[in-house]
């Protein structure tokens, strides 16, 4: 009973960040004269910050690398336990257009505030629009703006690091911009898959890993720099779990 009281408090506060943020996000795209609508972007993370401080059972601490210039592009990516993730990646001080699926720029209100901020859709069932959004990715990078990826391409079930799309990964190689690994832990039942309810108060680590270069990569080279990079993600969760990395890994039992 407690757990739905809660969840609904929170939620209502959320719904209310949003109403609020639509004609705030309007007013400021409307002033934004960037050709990535950086000032829009960052104003739209911010709403991400804001519904993870009206959730008190949220408790987030973030390390790693310190990003010096947020105009320097960088290909994201991150591993994905929740919805929750998001508007806990958010809180990272640099703007990054994300890749979200084409279902939620549908969802009014949410949808609205995607397009404002430059984000860029993806239909999972029209095979060209992966094509698509990776030529609007480059363009962003292009254009000083970093992107960010799930490369696991949904939200892990049981908390193990899933396969790892190539995309993000080619993507980096032919721009030729770093690849930034950013790791997840914690967050898995914040906002448990298929439930409407929020967890129990959870501690959530967000760490920014080194920067993996590009430079001198051919497309050849691809898997190799899509399996450093997860396998750096792996090793970061199995420390903080303080178990082996083959139970963080959801391809240890097939190799």
């Amino acid at each position: 009973m407690l757990s739905s009281l809660r969840s609904i408090w929170i939620w209502s506060a959320i719904v209310l960040l949003i109403l609020a943020w639509v004609p705030l996000l309007a007013l400021i795209r409307l002033f934004d004269t960037d050709p990535v609508r950086y000032r829009t972007g960052r104003w739209f993370r911010r709403l991400g910050v804001a519904m993870t401080r009206v959730n008190p059972t949220w408790h987030l601490e973030i390390s790693g690398e310190q990003i010096s210039n947020p105009r320097n592009p960088y290909v994201v990516v991150s591993n994905h336990q929740s919805f929750a993730d998001i508007p806990l990646i958010s809180h990272l001080p640099w703007e990054m257009k994300w890749v979200a699926k084409l279902e939620l720029f549908k969802v009014p209100a949410v949808g609205w505030m995607l397009r404002l901020a430059g984000d860029i859709p993806l239909d999972r069932q029209d095979r060209r629009s992966g094509a698509r959004m990776l030529m609007a990715a480059g363009r962003y990078l292009s254009q000083h703006c970093s992107v960010i990826f799930f490369p696991e391409g949904t939200r892990s079930t049981d908390g193990r690091v899933m396969r790892f799309t190539d995309g993000a990964f080619a993507l980096a190689v032919k721009a030729r911009v770093p690849v930034l690994p950013v790791v997840v832990e914690g967050s898995r039942n914040c906002l448990p898959k298929r439930s409407w309810k929020f967890g129990p108060s959870q501690t959530i680590q967000l760490r920014v890993l080194p920067p993996v270069d590009t430079a001198g990569m051919r497309p050849e080279d691809v898997p190799e720099l899509r399996n450093r990079v997860r396998d750096q993600i792996v090793r970061q969760i199995a420390e903080w779990r303080g178990v082996n990395c083959g139970l963080v890994d959801a391809l240890a039992e097939k190799v």
